[in-house]
């Protein structure tokens, strides 16, 4: 057993270069974990600068100087967040407050119809449907519950005093994270030693991955968004603008979000118009766009990323949503890529485990691609 351990560690951890990753990212870790809730805006403010620098970089190329193109692109972001909080946001909240007085008079349509279920097919007994109702009771009461308890006023004054934060603190520190680039990395990397190429490596891997995909979601969002909401304002669907930032948020999670996101738009939908033409050629419009974007925008946006397996990327959601809630789920991707790119970059000896080597076994051929 000791022999297995040393010839692991010799394996993947005898190199100075394996060492120093390894602690940078156990400190990274332990930082956002331990840290994560109070350091959020700080986390926030890091992310938005560096998905805006791609734009102050660009600017720089028409011969401007950074301190003129950190100011440009700032008062872009800016003049978006404001459009955001005082445009879309009142926006969404009067949707939701309207939606929420609605959910009632949807459940008692919802039961009539499945109280009519049995006369309608032979199959479905009296006993299947008072299951089916009782089902349905207990999952709205707990989601009742859980919006009563969401909507203290603990919980409203505190959500208005993080709000009132982010909308102060987070551009100050997006304009300084941009501003002093270049002395905040240099400070930073006086703590690292010289020599520090694989994670140099790692990072360089990283940045082009990790920025494609960030500013890709964001666009797919946006354009799916946009999208949705003119297809169901076209239609009269009641709630559109509401449905349609849900409909943007659900290209978040891969394969899972699409097919959740139907049953809201599907729901309201039958509940406006029933069974009627309207319905149908709304599902088969919702059905369009989601087709569009799986088979066109995703393949344009995203065609310099990485390929993740699936099960990767359902594992990744699984895992980093679980310790991050939603940014855990926004990044679960980048964070399989950076997975992946540590463990084709770690540096490894020639040297087989003795295991392997008496036994041959699990002896599997690890290609780059792979």
């Amino acid at each position: 057993m000791l022999d297995l351990f040393k010839a692991w560690y010799k394996r993947y951890l005898s190199d100075p270069q394996a060492v120093l990753m390894l602690v940078i990212l156990v400190i990274g870790f332990t930082i956002v974990l331990t840290l994560g809730n109070m350091l959020a805006p700080v986390l926030a403010a890091i992310v938005i600068a560096y998905l805006l620098e791609a734009l102050v970089q660009k600017l720089k190329r028409f011969s401007l100087r950074r301190r003129y193109a950190v100011v440009i692109v700032w008062l872009l972001f800016v003049i978006f967040m404001l459009a955001m909080v005082f445009g879309m946001l009142p926006l969404l909240s009067n949707q939701v407050a309207a939606f929420i007085p609605e959910v009632a008079g949807y459940w008692a349509r919802a039961q009539q119809y499945i109280d009519r279920l049995p006369e309608q097919f032979q199959f479905i007994s009296q006993e299947h449907v008072q299951a089916i109702s009782k089902d349905m009771e207990n999952m709205l009461g707990s989601a009742g519950k859980q919006i009563l308890t969401g909507a203290s006023l603990q919980s409203i004054t505190t959500g208005a005093i993080t709000f009132i934060i982010y909308l102060i603190l987070l551009p100050l520190m997006v304009f300084f994270f941009l501003k002093d680039k270049w002395l905040i990395l240099n400070w930073l990397g006086g703590f690292l030693p010289d020599d520090r190429r694989l994670a140099a490596q790692i990072w360089t891997e990283m940045d082009k991955q990790l920025g494609n995909y960030v500013r890709g979601k964001v666009w797919e969002i946006l354009i799916v968004g946009a999208v949705s909401y003119v297809a169901f304002a076209l239609f009269g669907l009641k709630f559109a603008f509401l449905l349609a930032v849900i409909v943007g948020l659900s290209v978040i999670i891969p394969y899972i979000g699409a097919t959740v996101v139907t049953i809201p738009v599907a729901a309201v939908a039958f509940f406006q118009w029933g069974m009627g033409v309207e319905f149908f050629w709304l599902i088969v419009v919702y059905l369009i766009i989601q087709a569009l974007d799986g088979n066109l925008l995703v393949p344009w946006l995203f065609s310099n990323v990485v390929n993740v397996h699936p099960i990767a990327i359902i594992i990744s959601i699984l895992l980093f949503g679980g310790l991050w809630g939603f940014w855990g789920v926004f990044f679960a991707i980048p964070l399989a890529t950076l997975v992946n790119a540590l463990l084709h970059a770690w540096p490894r000896s020639g040297d087989p485990l003795p295991a392997y080597a008496e036994t041959g076994e699990f002896q599997v051929k690890q290609t780059k691609g792979d």
